[in-house]
């Protein structure tokens, strides 16, 4: 009987069994950047404002991905959510009223209402699809959308910030990259305008990039901040799924300041379910290394 599976006869290319190689890259300036293997595209579409994608990845799970730039993933320890909230939150004494602008996967909104003490937190999103694929495909992020003292608006920052006659204790800017329309989030007319919506003793925190591939707009905000405010400091994190793994925030302060004020007893009291955020790390955010110091003015 012939042997059909003779490697010398039955014709098979063992090279070609494996030929799935597809990738997610996010590059500064087209050079350098992050690279990530996709096990499989879950999900990707069009909204009034941007491309959404959510893909499956080995090393961190799902991933959301907004106009190519990677915002989400499962497996980043919820870094960024938790020190641009818990920072402000453990610095003001009493913070009763919170507004989130930008932020539409949720998870600053849900760090937020684990305090107890906020009596209201208004997120104000732009792009309603981004809440939604959050939702679907990132439930645990999203689990502050159904506390009540959430209130959810899908409007433009810029104009809501202009337009409302609400104050706040907190301010949170949880913005994308400042492209297209969300820049002007990021220039010192609408930092101003933010100031005058704080109370007398108000925060404003902002993500402000990363300080080894961002460093002239580093520069820039905090030249302008410093401005503005009567206390400014950066603070950072180590953010594995944004380019150069280093991110920045600016915390900015009408009253407080974000290390001598910091209240230990509260935190002790909340024991807060988190991944990254403790006092500790709250603390050592604000020691900068040598090359980050020279980039504030």
């Amino acid at each position: 009987m012939k042997d059909n599976k003779n490697p010398n006869t039955y014709i098979s290319e063992s090279g070609m069994t494996n030929l799935w190689n597809v990738w997610y890259s996010e590059l500064h300036d087209n050079l350098s950047g992050l690279t990530i293997k996709v096990d499989r595209i879950i999900e990707s579409v069009q909204s009034e404002f941007q491309r959404i994608d959510v893909l499956e990845t080995k090393d961190f799970g799902k991933l959301m991905v907004l106009y190519g730039s990677l915002m989400v993933g499962d497996n980043d320890n919820n870094t960024y959510n938790e020190m641009i909230t818990h920072v402000p939150l453990f610095t003001h004494p009493n913070p009763k009223k919170v507004l989130i602008i930008g932020g539409g996967d949720c998870g600053a909104l849900t760090e937020v209402l684990k305090h107890p003490n906020v009596e209201s937190c208004t997120m104000c999103e732009i792009d309603k699809m981004v809440v939604e694929i959050s939702k679907k495909h990132f439930p645990y992020l999203t689990k502050g959308c159904d506390d009540p003292r959430a209130n959810i608006l899908f409007e433009d920052g810029k104009k809501f910030i202009e337009s409302t006659n609400e104050y706040y204790d907190i301010i949170i800017l949880d913005l994308s990259d400042p492209v297209g329309p969300a820049a002007d989030l990021f220039q010192k007319e609408f930092h101003k305008s933010v100031y005058d919506r704080l109370n007398e003793d108000g925060i404003l925190v902002a993500q402000t990039e990363s300080p080894f591939y961002n460093k002239q707009t580093v520069k820039s905000l905090f030249t302008n901040l410093t401005e503005i405010f009567p206390i400014t400091k950066m603070y950072t994190c180590f953010m594995p799924i944004y380019p150069s793994a280093y991110w920045s925030f600016g915390f900015c302060s009408k009253k407080y300041d974000p290390v001598n004020d910091l209240d230990g007893d509260r935190y002790d009291k909340l024991i807060l379910d988190t991944r990254y955020y403790n006092k500790e790390v709250h603390i050592a955010s604000f020691a900068l290394p040598q090359f980050v110091k020279e980039l504030l003015p």
